[in-house]
């Protein structure tokens, strides 16, 4: 499909460079095939919801994975931002380098702020390989739980460019870009959705009969970029690692059987959701990388609801959101979001899909 056909106009003035307080109390779009719009609040969830329903979480927890520092070995030390994107090994990444073309295989890079002890000194590292549009493959001098330390200690909250290019990240990032299912370290990006839920939430729902499972994937960076190609067809998903147990594949089966409906809770649950269901719609135990691109067109196999963000134009994400919801409805519904005031992406307010008619 034409790219293009995924563009949409956002002024600058509907993006959220900071999350809803209390979380709970962000804007929710409610999308039902064949109905009106309806404006609620994340609070309202269990209103649309019914007992039986079993939400599905991403529990993946956010590294520090923004890393700021120079080059070293040369002449000249020019300054290297880097984000993390995929873990290789105990002691490589595959990361982001802005700017790369200062980058060459066999540079040196630090992180860390001059002066500033971290572990036995500075965080160094090594371009191991580069490729392109900025991605190169680092190997540091540090190995397993020490490296991840040494993240933690000069990394910073890896904001999204279209929140970091308006604001510097503080400390208030590091509370509020991790949802609270977050307990697995290893995602670059948050599951946003999950931003929304309160435990006054979580009771509600599990009050009215609704359950809740939590699933695994660490999201990478590349949920950030934009398709850049003309035709999708052309565009590579990065891969991501996600992990269903048996036991939650499982409860889900038998919820559905029973007549419950699967609600994933961000695109990031429901991509590893399809990366697991087989034709016939039964979900089963993962444990591997997907890089499963959802264009209209696909057809969905577990997946019967999906609360999510706003999402940028001609992302892989909105995408995502028109093969589930149908893109001339939620073209209506960004219109419609963009023009009552919703806040966009990752600290902004949500909508629940309904999954189209086949």
């Amino acid at each position: 499909m034409k790219t293009d056909l995924f563009d949409f106009d956002l002024p600058d003035s509907n993006i959220a460079l900071r999350p809803a307080v209390p979380r709970d109390a962000a804007r929710m779009l409610v999308v039902q095939p064949g109905e009106a719009l309806k404006d609620a609040s994340v609070r309202d969830l269990p209103e649309f919801l019914k007992a039986g329903d079993q939400l599905v979480v991403n529990d993946t927890r956010v590294i520090p994975a923004q890393l700021s520092g120079r080059r070293i070995g040369r002449e000249t030390e020019p300054k290297i931002d880097v984000t993390l994107i995929k873990r290789l090994d105990g002691s490589r990444w595959q990361a982001l380098a802005r700017p790369a073309k200062k980058l060459a295989v066999g540079d040196g890079v630090r992180f860390g702020n001059e002066g500033r002890v971290c572990l036995l000194g500075n965080l160094d590292a090594q371009v191991e390989a580069k490729g392109e549009e900025g991605e190169i493959t680092l190997s540091f001098d540090f190995h397993g739980a020490i490296l991840d330390q040494a993240i933690a200690d000069v990394g910073a909250p890896p904001l999204p460019p279209y929140i970091a290019s308006k604001r510097a990240p503080d400390d208030r990032d590091n509370a509020d870009y991790q949802t609270m299912f977050a307990v697995k370290e290893g995602a670059v990006a948050a599951p946003t959705a999950g931003l929304h839920f309160t435990p006054a939430l979580e009771a509600a729902l599990k009050a009215k009969g609704i359950g809740l499972h939590r699933v695994t994937l660490h999201v990478g960076a590349g949920t950030f970029l934009p398709v850049k190609v003309d035709d999708t067809s052309g565009h590579k998903m990065h891969s991501e690692w996600g992990e269903i147990s048996a036991a939650t594949a499982d409860a889900l089966n038998a919820a559905k059987r029973a007549g419950g409906r699967i609600v994933a809770v961000g695109t990031t649950s429901l991509r590893l959701l399809e990366s697991a269901a087989g034709d016939d719609g039964t979900i089963r135990a993962f444990s591997d990388n997907t890089a499963i691109f959802i264009t209209p067109g696909y057809r969905f196999k577990a997946v019967d609801a999906l609360l999510t963000n706003f999402h940028l134009p001609r992302s892989t994400l909105f995408m995502l959101v028109s093969a589930f919801a149908g893109l001339d409805t939620m073209k209506n519904a960004y219109a419609h979001a963009v023009a009552t005031g919703y806040r966009f992406y990752s600290y902004g307010d949500a909508s629940l899909l309904f999954r189209a008619a086949r």
